[in-house]
């Protein structure tokens, strides 16, 4: 088991946007508090295409928000949650804000979650002068490490990122020992199954878990057997087991496969949004071909052209 086996950033994106609320209340309590949850919240990651449609998407999520005066507000949520230094982090928080507030008007809040492995890398500002001219910009960050310590306050919290963090925590400690993995990812489910979580968000909270602690066959085997048998001698009747929770959501045994259609619906989706951005209306026919192409590393490349094709006529000629 190695690291570059693990997709860190997708499921993270999916569970920011299904709790984001709760992941600002977790991580980032000031932002939190100055946000008017009365009024909905939208995700736009259209606009992340617009203001550099060659970056890495899944790692930014933008949101526009109303504040508790009424103001209109944007949240960038920066996600370094495959745990690699990088040093133009920083540079690149500052692009992207001010890039947002140029284009909108609008004041723009950048927040940072860093999931490395380095106690000592926390880069929070971004500042250069010349000729008397000072441009600065500071940002909180969420540093997952700093939780490790309070696993006890993370077992009892109600708050969702909870589970996350410790699942992500143990993710990381437990990638060369898949029989230690197994053993974190019952803790996990059954801490999680004993949460008096509605069902709903089991469910979902589940799902992140499974996604990210990917175990060998023979060990996931033994994980479903452990989990079936826990709830059957606790009686757990308000909750239907793990296992018949992922029938129905029709992915029992084909988890991977329901992830891997995600990802290519989410490629198509990119393809059609780059090309409206672009040249307005696109015909229906571009559209529904896009829509039947399932190789991701097909749509990978027609993104790459959407981007730079001179012209429609010019894309749909690459269509199969």
């Amino acid at each position: 088991m190695t690291e570059q086996s693990t997709d860190y950033d997708s499921p993270w994106k999916e569970i920011i946007e299904l709790y984001f609320p709760s992941f600002l209340e977790f991580f980032f309590p000031l932002a939190y508090a100055e946000i008017d949850w009365n009024r909905p919240y939208q995700f736009l990651d259209k606009e992340l295409h617009q203001l550099e449609p060659d970056a890495e998407i899944g790692k930014r999520l933008v949101a526009k928000v109303w504040l508790l005066n009424g103001e209109e507000a944007w949240v960038l949520v920066h996600l370094e949650v495959q745990g690699q230094y990088d040093s133009k982090f920083t540079e690149r928080m500052y692009t992207y804000n001010y890039r947002l507030f140029d284009r909108h008007k609008k004041r723009v809040i950048s927040l940072a979650v860093l999931a490395d492995e380095d106690p000592n890398w926390r880069p929070s500002s971004y500042n250069y002068q010349l000729g008397g001219c000072r441009v600065s910009l500071e940002f909180p960050i969420a540093k997952l490490l700093d939780y490790e310590p309070s696993w006890s306050s993370l077992e009892t919290s109600k708050n969702p990122f909870a589970i996350v963090v410790m699942a992500h925590l143990k993710s990381k400690a437990t990638k060369r020992s898949p029989e230690d993995r197994l053993q974190w990812k019952l803790s996990l489910v059954r801490i999680l199954l004993e949460s008096g979580l509605s069902r709903q968000d089991i469910r979902q909270l589940f799902r992140f878990i499974d996604w990210i602690m990917v175990l060998p066959e023979e060990l996931a085997i033994s994980f479903k057997t452990e989990i079936k048998s826990y709830e059957e001698a606790r009686k757990m009747r308000y909750v239907t087991s793990i296992e018949r929770l992922a029938k129905q959501e029709g992915i029992e045994e084909g988890l991977q496969e329901g992830r891997q259609l995600g990802v290519i619906q989410s490629s198509q989706d990119s393809v059609i949004e780059v090309l409206e951005t672009r040249f307005g209306q696109v015909p229906i026919t571009i559209i529904n071909a896009v829509n039947n192409i399932n190789d991701s590393s097909v749509l990978k490349t027609l993104l790459k052209r959407a981007i730079s094709i001179p012209s429609l006529a010019e894309f749909e000629q690459l269509l199969p």
